[in-house]
């Protein structure tokens, strides 16, 4: 699985029902978070190796009511925290 973090800004006053809608409906959805600045909310999707990031970010969450506008990012590697 390959994950890739979507930025997400939505029109006024939809940044809600825009989140309730994805975690209904895109199963690939980890984490959704609300978030301040030019973008709303910050979704982590973990993708299939063959899955085209392109193609599920067309058809899959800029298609959603209320979204305006993405900024996606695509992760390489998973790092974590340990005993120093």
């Amino acid at each position: 699985m390959k994950a890739i973090f979507i930025m997400i800004e939505c029109e006024m006053g939809q940044a809600y029902r825009v989140a309730r809608e994805a975690a209904d409906t895109i199963p690939q959805m980890s984490e959704l978070f609300s978030t301040s600045g030019q973008y709303d909310l910050l979704g982590k999707f973990y993708l299939e190796p063959d899955q085209d990031p392109g193609l599920f970010l067309t058809e899959r969450v800029q298609p959603l009511p209320g979204v305006r506008e993405t900024y996606t990012l695509i992760a390489f590697n998973a790092f974590s925290g340990g005993p120093v």
